[in-house]
């Protein structure tokens, strides 16, 4: 039986000043935070307040290189102009985004360095890593698909569907 675990607001508040926190304990400073859409634009939007950095998005949500391949290459061209990004989503699960993102970025020419990653839940099973995280996860211990307050919007049946197309994360 899936457990369907809620990201409260409250939650997604700490986990954003938790975030903004090590990235203040940092020399390094992006220029620009980027919110991955869909699950990275909302904590993008809520880390850019804390931190007071502009924020950018680019659109990944449908797994389309060809939607996202323009934005990834003006941000990579920022970064051959000593910019550093910090990219943002709510969840590195399997990695796939992540991985995508880096391999798109890589093959426009962003210039190593210049880009990091930061999740709210991070698992340690993933084929990526980021190098920020509010929460770490071992996915071969929890099993939880996490609900955070811009999800919850949608019916249950399509967070149910949702949940239903990874089953390897929650069985």
């Amino acid at each position: 039986m899936t457990i369907f675990t809620a990201i409260t607001h409250a939650d997604l508040v700490t986990q954003v000043r938790t975030l903004a926190d090590a990235l203040a304990a940092e020399t390094w400073r992006p220029a620009h935070l980027i919110g991955i859409g869909r699950g990275g634009l909302i904590p993008a939007v809520y880390l850019s307040h804390a931190s007071g950095l502009p924020m950018l998005a680019v659109d990944y949500s449908s797994q389309a290189e060809d939607l996202a391949a323009d934005a990834i290459a003006r941000l990579a061209e920022r970064t051959r102009a000593g910019e550093q990004l910090l990219f943002i989503d709510d969840i590195n699960d399997s990695g796939r985004t992540i991985g995508h993102l880096r391999d798109m970025l890589a093959r426009a020419g962003a210039v190593p360095g210049s880009v990091r990653f930061a999740t709210l839940i991070d698992n340690t099973g993933s084929a990526q890593t980021v190098d920020y995280r509010a929460r770490t996860i071992d996915r071969a211990v929890t099993k939880d698909w996490f609900v955070f307050p811009w999800e919850a919007m949608a019916p249950d049946s399509a967070i149910r569907a949702d949940a239903d197309e990874v089953p390897e994360r929650i069985a």
